[in-house]
């Protein structure tokens, strides 16, 4: 019985290899396709038995979808999303589609995202929403879609802050900033909310010598 099943099972493993590495063919098609924006070559490796693979992942824990997404590549990214793949899925350190067009300004893939289930509270590694580095980073249209999306524009991430305690710390205090600034106010953001060490919004725009925010600040009640 030994000798028999050794060799059913050896014929099983023999028998499932071509598929695996057809598999894995199909998902290093996807993912190279992502990266050079082809989107008809999605669309005819899903087509052709590689829908399976739409969310697979490489080496980095990355889809297809998010490989996309970080060159921007919108083409792709749209055959991908419009197929069905995850705009939430994420990566080894956290990132998803979904988080990164929100962190990098990614207009037209974060509309995308969110048109397709993107999880507004999703978190990236730092514990923030995709809110609070858009306007780190001053993407003034990716933080006005944010709020209409209705993000939470009081989040805390694990330093502390908020979207708009990052508009004022991690910035140079100018035009981009100032807008993003009055964005957040008009969405409701706590002017007074303090960082970890009690440091409120309008003490830490005070000791950056940011005038301008500073006024904005003080207009809306901030103490």
């Amino acid at each position: 019985m030994r000798p028999l099943l050794s060799l059913c099972l050896g014929l099983a493993f023999q028998l499932t290899q071509p598929a695996a590495h057809a598999q894995n063919m199909t998902t290093l098609a996807l993912h190279q396709a992502a990266a050079a924006n082809n989107g008809s070559r999605i669309q005819q490796l899903l087509q052709n038995g590689g829908a399976s693979a739409i969310d697979a992942r490489d080496a980095q824990g990355r889809t297809p979808l998010l490989v996309a997404t970080q060159s921007n590549q919108v083409a792709a990214a749209k055959a991908l999303i419009e197929a069905g793949a995850d705009v939430n899925a994420k990566d080894n350190i956290e990132d998803s589609p979904y988080l990164y067009a929100g962190a990098r300004g990614h207009q037209e893939i974060l509309q995308m995202t969110l048109a397709h289930g993107a999880d507004l509270r999703s978190t990236n590694r730092y514990g923030g929403t995709a809110l609070i580095p858009a306007a780190e980073r001053g993407h003034v249209e990716t933080v006005r879609t944010l709020i209409n999306a209705g993000v939470d524009v009081n989040h805390v991430n694990r330093l502390g802050w908020t979207a708009l305690m990052e508009a004022i710390i991690l910035s140079d205090g100018g035009p981009r900033h100032q807008q993003i600034l009055q964005l957040l106010i008009d969405a409701k953001a706590d002017v007074n909310l303090a960082d970890k060490e009690g440091v409120t919004p309008l003490a830490h725009a005070r000791q950056r010598g940011y005038s301008a925010m500073v006024e904005t600040l003080t207009a809306a009640g901030a103490r």
